[in-house]
C-alpha cells in the first residue's frame, strides 16, 4: 500500500501534511487520524466518504459492476463453487482443496444442533411475532449456552464461535419460520448440503419423506451466496463496531441482525414484492411505470437500480438465470404475481428510460421472486439474508479483533445544541 501526503490548511492558518494510502483497489485514502490533535473533525454523514477500517475480504466497485470476495469475481463463485467453499474463502482467505473443504464440513456438522433447552426460548414468543425479531433474540442468547468459546483474544475461541453460527443460524432461521407456523421443528440433517439443509428444515414434514427440489437447492445455495457479504455496508459496520467494545461475537452477530432488519438495508426484497402486489396484474404495469417515471409521483419501482451499482449489479445475472430455472422446474411462470415481476423485467432491460437511467433489475429483485415462488414468505425474506450474511460478518469480526492496533469505535460529533446555560430552580421557572 502506497503511501503520499496531502496538505491540508486549516482555520487557524497553520497548515498540515496528512498521509495518502493507495490501496490494491479502490480510491485513495486520507488518513485523518492525527486531526484531533489539531482539535478539528470531519463531518461526514453517513460516513460516505469515510474509509472506517482496512479489510482484505471484499471488493466493490460500483461503477464498474465488479464485486470481489477475496480477490474472486462474485459470478464465478456463485457458478463454479458452492456456499460452503465461499464460506470457507470469506474465513480462510484462499479457496479450500477437497480434504480442507470435507474437514470444514465435519467441524460445521459438530455444530448444527441447538442446545435442546435453547429450543424453549421459541415458546416465549408469540405465534405472530415478526422471524426477526425472534431471530435476534436466540442468536443474542447463544452466548448463554457457548461459555467455553467467548474469549475473544484466543484464536481457538473465534474460530470455534464463528463455526458455530455458521451452522447453527440456519436451524435457527427455519425454527422462526416452523414455529410461527405452528409446525414442529425439523432437526438439521448433516447427510444433506448446507441449502438443502436449510430446506428441508423449513418444509418437510413427518408425515412424508420428500426431499427439497435440486433446482431449489442450487438457487438457494446462490442466495447465499450473492448475500454473503458487501463490504463496509451498515449491518457490517455495526457489527464492526459493536465488536471494537469486546462484546462477544454472538451479541455482536445479534446486531448485525438487528441492523438488517432495518427496510432501508435487508427488507429491500420483501418491498420489492410488495411492489409487485401492489399492481396486481400485468394489465396494470403501464400505469405503474408512467407513475415511476414521473418525478412528482412519490411511487418508486422496488428492486430496480442500486445505490452501489451505477452501472449494474454483478449478483443480478447469476440471480436472473436462478430465477428462470425456480419458475420452470416450479411450474409457476403463470402465476399472476410472478408474470407481473417477468413483465416488469422485459420493459426494465427494453425501455429506453429505464436503460438510460440504469435502472435495471437488481439482485433483490430477482432474489425476491425465487423466495416467494418457492413458497417462503416474505416476512422471511431479512431472516434468509441475515442467515446468508453470518458467514461475512464473522469474516470481519474476526480480521478487526485480529488486527494489531485495533481500538473502540468511537465517532465523533458536530454538536448544534446550547452553549453552557445557568440551571434555573424549579419554583422560578
Amino acid at each position: 500500500m502506497g503511501q503520499n501526503t496531502a496538505k491540508l490548511k486549516l482555520h487557524t492558518g497553520k497548515e498540515i501534511e496528512l498521509p495518502v494510502y493507495s490501496p490494491t483497489l479502490g480510491n485513495d485514502v486520507i488518513d485523518i487520524s492525527s486531526l484531533v490533535k489539531e482539535g478539528v473533525f470531519t463531518y461526514d454523514p453517513g460516513f460516505m466518504s469515510t474509509a472506517s477500517c482496512q479489510s482484505k475480504i471484499t471488493f466493490i466497485d460500483g461503477a464498474k459492476g465488479v464485486l470481489l470476495y477475496r480477490g474472486y469475481p462474485i459470478e464465478d463463485l456463485a457458478t463454479k463453487a458452492d456456499f460452503m467453499e465461499v464460506s470457507y474463502l470469506l474465513l480462510n482467505g484462499e479457496l479450500p482443496n477437497k480434504e480442507e473443504k470435507q474437514a470444514f464440513l465435519d467441524e460445521l456438522n459438530n455444530h448444527t444442533m441447538l442446545h435442546e433447552q435453547l429450543t424453549h426460548f421459541f415458546n416465549g414468543f408469540r405465534r405472530d411475532a415478526h422471524p426477526m425479531a425472534v431471530m435476534v433474540g436466540v442468536v443474542g442468547a447463544l452466548s448463554a449456552f457457548y461459555h467455553d468459546s467467548l474469549d475473544i483474544n484466543d484464536p481457538e475461541h473465534r474460530r470455534k464461535s464463528a463455526y458455530r453460527l455458521i451452522a447453527k443460524v440456519p436451524t435457527i432461521a427455519a425454527m422462526c419460520y416452523r414455529y410461527s407456523m405452528g409446525f414442529p421443528f425439523v432437526y438439521p440433517r448433516n447427510e444433506m448440503s448446507y441449502a438443502e439443509n436449510f430446506l428441508n428444515q423449513m418444509f418437510s414434514m413427518p408425515s412424508t419423506d420428500d426431499k427439497p427440489d435440486p433446482v431449489l437447492v442450487r438457487a438457494m445455495d446462490r442466495i447465499f451466496t450473492l448475500h454473503a457479504d458487501h463490504e463496509q455496508n451498515c449491518s457490517t459496520s455495526t457489527v464492526r463496531l459493536a465488536g471494537s467494545s469486546g462484546a462477544n461475537p454472538f451479541a455482536c452477530i445479534a446486531s448485525g441482525i438487528a441492523s438488517l432488519w432495518g427496510p432501508a438495508h435487508g427488507g429491500a426484497n420483501e418491498a420489492c414484492l410488495k411492489m409487485l402486489h401492489e399492481i396486481g396484474d400485468v394489465k396494470n404495469i403501464p400505469e405503474y411505470v408512467a407513475r415511476a417515471k414521473d418525478k412528482n409521483d412519490s411511487f418508486r419501482l422496488m428492486g430496480f437500480g442500486h445505490r452501489v451499482y451505477k452501472n449494474f449489479d454483478p449478483r443480478a445475472k447469476v440471480m436472473r438465470e436462478s430465477a428462470h430455472e425456480v419458475l420452470e422446474a416450479l411450474g409457476k411462470k403463470d402465476d399472476p404475481i410472478l408474470k407481473v415481476a417477468m413483465e416488469l423485467e422485459r420493459i426494465a432491460l427494453e425501455d429506453e428510460y429505464f436503460v438510460e437511467k440504469k435502472l435495471y433489475p437488481n439482485v433483490d429483485f430477482y432474489s425476491g421472486i425465487i423466495l416467494s415462488a418457492i413458497g417462503i414468505p416474505t416476512n422471511m425474506f431479512t431472516v434468509i439474508f441475515a442467515l446468508a450474511r453470518t458467514v461475512g460478518w464473522v469474516s470481519q469480526w474476526t480480521e478487526m479483533i485480529s488486527e494489531p492496533n485495533q481500538k473502540i469505535g468511537r465517532p465523533r460529533q458536530m454538536y448544534n445544541g446550547y452553549e453552557a446555560r445557568e440551571f434555573v430552580e424549579l419554583d422560578k421557572r
